[in-house]
């Protein structure tokens, strides 16, 4: 069978990746086709378009590149009628990926949803549109299943695929000596890995590197980001240190961190280190956000334990003096750090077992196999 899959960012290419070789596990014969990137390229995807020029943050960001979305998406549009594939994979990318269903369902292709669009975040009610257009939906938050019951929508909750990811892990015990890192206590900085994040919330996170003199200071950078980005802003500050692609190496040595809010927030609760929230975009898009999100927190570790487990640092409130001050009260010896672990005790319950790609991977197989009967 055929499959094409549409990832927007690097997290949908590490879960997009993990997914194509569990379902090459249950379909040998299995073809990939994919907008994605280098990770899903690997696992055995024909690439189509890199997600690196799909990656749009924010409403502002969004209408100023409205007309590079457009393109593209008529582009990937014409290429999916071309090949026709047995399904159609969507993951996360929610303001591309729910047209994309839509147009795949009136052309009477099969689709698929695995990370489910946070439409319970904000304008809920296109919970109902993923109804519509959408075959099965997978689910990778405990929380997704009670919500869309709500809809009369049954999804398939499958664990979350970063579970996976971890089990893969395996720390290089070479990693302070290649990268020149020393033996004492480092804090990471792991600003995001869109161009938007990078030049709205480092500046905060390396100004905080001046009032703890006693810590190294790491920033974890990706490769998809040109690396002048970094260095202009890095610029006045000698001792901070940058390692390429490897956040999990890096948080593994860390003592603490300073993590702008996605996926990555989630990865550093798993891996046990406490850590500050951050986040900010453009005024005119944190206005608009402000007014239609939905739920009380932003960061999943704290959506998924229901309560205040990380402090959240948003927009005015993202300011060095704030930022030290939370990045204290978590530091080793502080009361709050322990408070804070014992949150992420209770998150990692609520998650489960490692699995969710090969559990994904399997029930596409089976449902793909029942149509063929």
């Amino acid at each position: 069978m055929t499959y094409y899959l549409i990832a927007g960012e690097r997290s949908g290419d590490l879960h997009g990746a993990n997914l194509i070789r569990a379902i090459h596990h249950h379909d040998p014969k299995a073809n990939f086709r994919a907008y994605g990137g280098e990770q899903m390229e690997a696992a055995g995807a024909v690439l189509v378009r890199h997600y690196r020029e799909m990656a749009f943050m924010g409403f502002l960001e969004v209408v100023k590149n409205f007309g590079t979305i457009r393109r593209i998406m008529h582009e990937c549009q014409a290429d999916l009628l071309a090949h026709r594939p047995d399904v159609l994979i969507l993951i996360d990318y929610a303001g591309f990926n729910l047209r994309m269903a839509r147009f795949a369902k009136q052309h009477g292709i099969r689709v698929f949803y695995y990370i489910s669009p946070k439409v319970w975040a904000w304008n809920q009610r296109r919970a109902l549109k993923i109804k519509r257009n959408v075959d099965r939906l997978f689910t990778i938050l405990p929380f997704e299943t009670e919500f869309f019951a709500k809809y009369d929508y049954k999804v398939d909750y499958v664990g979350n695929p970063l579970l996976d990811a971890l089990a893969d892990f395996h720390p290089d015990p070479t990693f302070r000596t290649k990268n020149e890192l020393g033996e004492g206590p480092i804090i990471a900085l792991l600003p995001g890995s869109r161009h938007q994040e990078i030049t709205s919330i480092l500046p905060t996170m390396l100004a905080v590197t001046r009032q703890f003199p006693e810590y190294q200071f790491v920033v974890g950078t990706v490769s998809n980001l040109p690396k002048a980005l970094y260095d202009n802003l890095l610029a006045d500050y000698p001792s901070v240190k940058c390692v390429d692609d490897a956040a999990y190496d890096l948080l593994h040595v860390s003592t603490n961190a300073l993590v702008t809010s996605g996926t990555a927030t989630l990865e550093t609760a798993l891996l046990n280190i406490p850590q500050v929230v951050c986040y900010k975009t453009t005024s005119i898009s944190y206005a608009i956000a402000k007014r239609l999100i939905a739920v009380p927190f932003i960061s999943l570790v704290n959506l998924i334990a229901n309560c205040e487990v990380v402090k959240e640092l948003i927009q005015n409130d993202l300011t060095p003096d704030r930022t030290a001050t939370e990045l204290r009260a978590i530091l080793p010896g502080s009361p709050g750090r322990n408070v804070q672990l014992a949150g992420y005790a209770d998150v990692q319950k609520k998650m489960g077992k490692p699995g969710a790609s090969e559990r994904a991977g399997r029930l596409m197989v089976e449902e793909l196999q029942k149509i063929d009967f």
